[in-house]
């Protein structure tokens, strides 16, 4: 993967590890898409999931059809049939009614099979989310929905219980605890590969708390610190210098 990608954070010589959360979440959404069911990944900001997300759709069978649909404000019914029309790539202009908006969106859906990722859910409302559920529900649509955000997007749809009753799967991303950091930490970065444990184990105390957006803001400084100093191994004075630029 490139650094680019990676946590939001230019990082060179990352890489995807492989932890228990993105083992669970591949055999999840592998099991969802084959069912054309509809599941829900939910967990803190930081946790990974959007990259395991998109690491496990990348592993999906050859020619299925993966739309990724993104929200950065509470959409209004409008506004997902809207989003709809564009990450579907329909020609034309998007119908002004909406009884004709949906018969276009049946159309499409029933083509043939096709997987929605839709990211950033905990800004769904129960609007937004009821519509999803119509689509999904219409007899010749073809699809399976994979929902993922923060903890906002699990207490929403648990309160819509004709969505929430239709949820296949359900998958919570939690820190990565202090045995997992010592396990994956060294795989992801050179950095740590032969840093000492109880020097990873005072970065994620002080400052990356199982959080792998945090580690790779971390690994970012801590990569320019050993630079600047010369250093070839991580020690607790860098990592203060790399805790100061995190506060």
């Amino acid at each position: 993967m490139t650094a680019a990608t990676y946590q939001y954070v230019d990082l060179p010589d990352a890489s995807v590890v492989t932890t228990r959360a993105l083992l669970t979440a591949r055999e999840n959404i592998t099991d969802t898409v084959a069912a054309r069911a509809m599941m829900c990944i939910h967990g803190g900001a930081g946790f990974g999931k959007t990259l395991a997300v998109n690491t496990c759709l990348r592993e999906l069978e050859p020619g299925e059809d993966v739309r990724k649909i993104t929200f950065r404000a509470r959409p209004t019914a409008r506004a997902v049939r809207y989003e709809l029309f564009t990450a579907l790539d329909l020609a034309g202009e998007p119908p002004r009614h909406p009884s004709e908006f949906d018969r276009l969106l049946k159309t499409a859906l029933a083509e043939r099979p096709r997987t929605f990722l839709v990211d950033e859910a905990q800004w769904l409302n129960g609007e937004a989310f009821e519509y999803f559920r119509y689509l999904w529900d219409e007899p010749s649509t073809q699809l399976a929905i994979i929902f993922v955000g923060g903890e906002g997007c699990h207490t929403v749809l648990r309160r819509e219980p004709m969505l929430s009753s239709r949820i296949f799967i359900w998958q919570h991303f939690t820190r990565l605890t202090p045995a997992e950091v010592l396990e994956v930490i060294p795989l992801f970065h050179p950095v740590w590969a032969d840093a000492d444990p109880d020097d990873m184990a005072f970065a994620d105390q002080h400052a990356a708390h199982g959080n792998f957006r945090a580690w790779a803001q971390l690994t970012a400084h801590t990569r320019t610190a050993l630079t600047r100093t010369g250093r070839s191994r991580v020690d607790q004075e860098l990592l203060r210098w790399a805790f100061s630029r995190l506060a």
